[in-house]
């Protein structure tokens, strides 16, 4: 096919012509849709040669690959990234400038993928865009949910779910494979018969559901003549092409079958909900893995270098069921013996541990697990087996210490160990995370498998974090320093020597005002809250939950108000602050929502309050979302980092911030330990208690937060200010707010560390008034923030667990 994108004529020609043969209509009457999803159209179909060429690429040259398996992929939208990773941005701008059409009208148009929540997905994101750019051979292999996790609408300041219907005008960038489908086994019972003297299991299922898969092409970065697309297989749940279940309906049987691929994390506080999400986790890993295994018998023949060739990779614990479903197909399909299956999965298997959050590990109850996996079960348990007698061995005098390291106790399948215990590479997500894992959380199983832990600090692809969505920061740098760190964010380090030159401050200053102009704009279009540019933008943008501590922001907010009502030096002293929250809280979180609640309580009193509005501001975005990240993040002056120390295994937004040249206010917490080595106290504002302060009060106590009610008058007038009609006629309405920090012992320690964050937020507030000190630590920050882009982790875990090398491409 003719390069369409050669030069504006051809590309301007092409598209007017696509555009009248794809709707029948004459171009000027084609509506911004349309041409959204012709431009898209022309885009893949430019692709697809690179696509083709990159798994000839793999097959020819018998590639070692690597399958990452991820229940949530949070892509944002893809034109966007497609075009400037492959170079024709500015063909494709100047040709629709000619046609009247603005480039960035277009890309509005496409929904963003809801194919994720929070940092989990966004990160698996990050991943694919870093693996295809460094021209590596891997695949994500995801759910293709029909509905996000929800749309959010703030109703009298309460969020209500809308579902996200993302995929309701077609999805340009994806093509369906219907020929590569697999059947998924449910239910039923295992039939086990002597043949030729060994034991054969056979699974006999009771319901069939058929996964079709969905490739997205995942373009990488093709500087330095790289042409890797990568694919992102995302597997849609149908109907069997078998018989249907004889137990049930087949509108009942459609339904069940819908819900697999419906909506991401499915409520489980109930036995259904809980069923539909360990189905979930079994059919894309059953669908995945038998990918990988078709592809590399079509390669090889055999399976017997299965793990020399390919790695699965565990992304948190919702993919773990890949351990006993390699064992499954070695075993029950292939004719391995045990022994030989299990040296072969063992070492094919890698898994990312990405929280030390007890509730966040999962764990099914066998009574569900065992009817709906028999098969599954089976292994699982005979993994289990032989591992507690490699335990009883070790522990031949603990007991207990048996019980607990266990795969399967307490009549629950606990999916992280069985993660840990099946794979050759387990890693945390920053250093300090990694370092409570081994020392503290997994002791155990790091003095068993020492060789198997290590450290893989999370990045972000820059691409999109600063090279699309602060264009003038992007100016800036590529004139002062070249464009180097387009593919070596190391040489972001050259920009600091600009630091005392007065035009390059004046730049970041402006570019600063910029971005945060354009986010003031959209907040007051959308929700007619006036945001100052000249103020300090605050910003807190992350999942919403308890240990992430936007509770502590929001009392903070209540103290500053009460201040500024009532000390007149203060008020005179203060620099204006505007605090921006945007955050989603799952469904059944009932706490999360009431912060969420309490936050626009506080926002209506703050902002209506004529005495002190020109000085403090607070707005909780709607529908916070990748998109609008892109928007948020170089908007920032403050990047709120504060969750509980120990509590956050990583962060990435904390890296978009400090790349964009935001501050970080946090804890030593995550990858805000390693920001902090990067640029000391003088560049960040750290408060509260460290990691082992808050470990030493869990595991001795000696924290009794009626204390800090009683001594400390702010904290006991921000506290009673919740129930005593201040925020909101009903008193009640955020007693179980009061509750949680007082009667339930404050397990956060948002008291605790109230103090010490005053302090730091008084300290940046007077150290904002210092413009020119502020701008150098900016540049600072944006400077030594290299490290933290997600082509450094994933060259890491290419050279230390993946040992995967580039593709080489025919000239």
């Amino acid at each position: 096919m003719a390069n369409v994108f050669a030069n504006k004529k051809t590309f301007k020609e092409t598209f007017q012509t696509r555009v009248e043969q794809i709707y029948g209509i004459k171009f000027e009457e084609s509506t911004p849709h349309q041409r959204y999803f012709t431009l898209g159209t022309l885009v893949r179909e430019y692709i697809s040669s690179n696509w083709i060429e990159t798994n000839e690429a793999i097959v020819e040259g018998k590639h070692k690959q690597v399958y990452y398996f991820s229940m949530e992929f949070l892509m944002g939208r893809l034109l966007t990234n497609n075009i400037m990773n492959l170079g024709i941005r500015p063909v494709i701008e100047a040709g629709l400038k000619e046609l009247d059409i603005e480039l960035n009208e277009l890309e509005k148009i496409e929904a963003d993928a809801g194919l994720g929540n929070g940092g989990l997905g966004r990160l698996a994101a990050c991943f694919m865009d870093s693996i295809a750019s460094l021209g590596l051979p891997g695949h994500g292999n995801g759910l293709r949910y029909r509905y996000g996790f929800f749309e959010q609408k703030i109703i009298d300041g309460y969020q209500v779910e809308v579902p996200d219907k993302w995929l309701q005008r077609g999805y340009v960038w994806e093509v369906r494979k219907s020929n590569e489908s697999v059947e998924v086994p449910f239910y039923g019972y295992v039939k086990v018969e002597k043949i030729d003297g060994r034991e054969v299991y056979t699974h006999i299922p009771e319901e069939y559901v058929r996964a079709v898969p969905y490739d997205v092409p995942v373009v990488g970065d093709i500087s330095n003549g790289n042409k890797t697309v990568d694919t992102l297989r995302l597997w849609s749940s149908e109907p069997t092409e078998n018989e249907y279940p004889k137990n049930m309906s087949a509108v009942e049987y459609e339904k069940g079958v819908r819900n697999i691929s419906e909506f991401l994390y499915p409520d489980d506080s109930t036995e259904e909900g809980k069923i539909l999400r360990l189905k979930q986790q079994y059919f894309f890993v059953a669908a995945g893995v038998r990918w990988a295994v078709r592809q590399h018998k079509e390669t090889f023949g055999t399976l017997d270098n299965f793990m020399d060739k390919n790695v699965l990779h565990i992304n948190d614990t919702h993919p773990a069921l890949i351990v006993p479903e390699l064992m499954r197909i070695l075993i029950d399909e292939e004719g391995y013996d045990w022994d030989s299956a299990w040296a072969i999965t063992s070492k094919t298997c890698a898994y990312t541990n990405h929280t030390i959050l007890a509730e966040a590990l999962e764990k099914w109850p066998v009574r569900l697990f065992q009817p709906l996996l028999p098969r599954i079960y089976m292994i699982t348990e005979e993994i289990n087996r032989r591992y507690c007698l490699e335990l009883l061995n070790r522990y031949a005098d603990q007991p207990q210490k048996v019980a607990e390291l266990a795969i399967i106790g307490h009549n629950q399948v606990r999916m992280a160990h069985l993660a840990i215990v099946g794979s050759f590479s387990i890693n945390g997500v920053a250093q300090l995370h990694t370092d409570i894992l081994t020392q503290i959380e997994m002791k155990d199983f790091n003095e068993m498998y020492p060789e198997r832990f290590n450290n893989k600090t999370n990045g972000i692809t820059h691409r999109r974090w600063l090279l699309h969505c602060n264009p003038e920061l992007t100016a800036l740098l590529d004139k002062e320093i070249g464009t180097g760190y387009h593919t070596n964010t190391f040489e972001l380090a050259k920009f600091e020597e600009k630091i005392n030159d007065p035009k390059v401050q004046e730049a970041i200053a402006s570019m600063k005002h910029a971005r945060k102009q354009a986010l003031a704009e959209r907040i007051y279009r959308e929700q007619g809250v006036q945001l100052d540019p000249n103020s300090i933008f605050d910003i807190q943008v992350k999942r919403l939950h308890a240990y992430k501590r936007q509770l502590l922001n929001a009392m903070h907010i209540m103290y500053l108000y009460n201040r500024l009502k009532e000390d007149q030096e203060f008020k005179a002293n203060f620099h204006p602050q505007s605090f921006i929250f945007g955050a989603k809280a799952a469904s059944g979180y009932y706490f999360a929502k009431k912060v969420i609640k309490l936050i626009n309580s506080i926002a209506e009193k703050v902002n209506n309050d004529p005495d002190t509005n020109q000085l403090l501001k607070v707005v909780f975005v709607e529908n916070y979302n990748v998109t609008y990240a892109e928007l948020i993040m170089p908007a920032a002056d403050l990047s709120e980092q504060i969750s509980t120390a120990s509590k956050e295994a990583s962060g990435t937004g904390n890296m978009k911030f400090m790349m964009n040249g935001a501050m970080t206010i946090g804890t030593m917490d995550g990858a805000n330990v390693e920001i902090h080595e990067l640029v000391g106290d003088e560049n960040s504002f750290i408060f509260g208690l460290t990691a082992d302060e808050v470990n030493n009060y869990y595991q001795n106590g000696g924290y009794n937060p009626w204390d800090l009610y009683n001594s400390d008058a702010r904290i006991r007038r921000v506290l009673d200010q919740l129930v005593n009609g201040f925020l909101t006629p009903d008193t009640e309405e955020f007693r179980d707010i009061f509750n949680a920090v007082t009667h339930n012992g404050d397990e956060y320690f948002v008291l605790k560390d109230f103090d010490s964050y005053v302090r730091a937020q008084e300290k940046a507030n007077q150290a904002y008034k210092n413009r020119q000190h502020w701008i150098e630590m900016s540049i600072r920050n944006i400077s030594r923030s290299g490290k933290f882009s997600s082509d450094r982790t994933i060259q890491e875990y290419a050279d230390q667990i993946w040992h995967v090398e580039p593709l080489k491409f025919k000239k």
